[in-house]
């Protein structure tokens, strides 16, 4: 199809943006297939790591700051997420953190909203390739549990970014609207939306009727909680076997957590389809390799505090609902870090 006949189909067409911790990806909807197209990157993905990167003559889009978006430099949280970061986080002006980073020899100062803004921004020069029109009107997904603050930042982001934020909505209602498009019945169904991310966790009951209205009966979720968290604490468990086979503390080392962050977080999805792999680099640090296996089980124990959470979220929204969990027809999947861990979460299935 040529461009001009996609710019007559889409004109004033809306995108849809899931600006993801880890992955965002962004969508339109088609009225002549009547559904939603996932729109293409440049490289022909249909997802795009949330991450802006610095070297000396570029800046590379293509991690997110989705959890310091909208909070305190000085909130505990904020402090504890640093010690594990591979970048430097500073105060900046009305306690924003401010990330520092080396760019063209200099160092540059980013609010999180400004790098936010870089993805939303690659984000919507693909969508204007793939339709072959300007897109200036978005809609964008947020966490449940986003305070006020950090939906005001989403909606800065936006703005830096160029567009005109039509409406800001829950990624577990924007998951139950796609659920209930495709699966209209001719009864009301009642819908837990389990979605589990990179940086996030939300949990929603809803009651999808046969007509298509959506009826939220209560939501739970904890804005820090993910697949980040998993990777943290498998990084934290290397450290120390580090520590342990070489008396050598690499904790403080940008590069060598970098690195080490890449390899737990490779191992965290082999994980999901063998029962033990292992963690192979080379140099790590002070030209020492290191190599360790993990099971899945160690796996499962390191992470079990967060997995009880996901459990005791589940049944207080379950609770809020009013609702058993034997009246829940059918459970939504969402968020790469939620398929594999579901079943062991709540006993259902969906």
């Amino acid at each position: 199809m040529s461009s001009s006949n996609m710019s007559k189909r889409v004109k004033g067409a809306a995108i849809g943006i899931d600006l993801g911790t880890t992955y965002s990806c962004a969508g339109v909807w088609l009225p002549n297939k009547n559904r939603v197209e996932i729109i293409p990157n440049e490289q022909g993905n249909k997802i795009t790591p949330s991450i802006v990167a610095f070297n000396d003559t570029e800046v590379l889009v293509g991690e997110d700051v989705k959890r310091l978006i909208g909070s305190r430099f000085g909130d505990p949280q904020v402090q504890k997420d640093m010690e594990s970061w591979p970048f430097k986080v500073i105060g900046g002006p009305l306690e924003k953190p401010t990330i520092v980073v080396e760019f063209r020899g200099d160092e540059k100062r980013y609010a999180p909203e400004e790098l936010s803004a870089m993805v939303l921004k690659k984000m919507t020069e693909a969508c204007e390739e793939f339709l072959g029109t300007k897109v200036t009107d978005a809609v964008i997904t947020v966490p449940a549990y986003f305070n006020s603050m950090q939906r005001e930042a989403t909606k800065e982001a936006a703005v830096i970014a160029g567009l005109n934020v039509m409406r800001l909505i829950n990624e577990p209602t924007a998951a139950a609207i796609a659920y209930g498009v495709d699966n209209m019945t001719e009864k009301d169904k009642n819908i837990l939306v389990f979605d589990l991310g990179g940086g996030t966790f939300d949990i929603s009951l809803l009651t999808v009727s046969n007509t298509g209205v959506i009826d939220v009966k209560a939501v739970g979720g904890d804005t820090h909680l993910g697949g980040e968290d998993f990777d943290i604490t498998l990084v934290n468990h290397c450290i120390k076997e580090f520590k342990k086979k070489h008396n050598e503390d690499l904790s403080r080392n940008p590069r060598a957590l970098a690195k080490l962050k890449v390899a737990c977080e490779k191992a965290k999805r082999d994980l999901s389809s063998t029962t033990v792999t292992s963690i192979d680099i080379e140099c790590l640090y002070n030209g020492i390799e290191f190599s360790t296996k993990i099971s899945r089980a160690k796996f499962e124990e390191l992470n079990s505090s967060f997995f009880d959470k996901c459990i005791k979220l589940v049944g207080g929204c379950l609770s809020d609902g009013k609702m058993r969990k034997e009246e829940v027809d059918d459970v939504v999947v969402v968020g790469g870090s939620s398929k594999h861990y579901i079943s062991m979460f709540c006993g259902l299935s969906g």
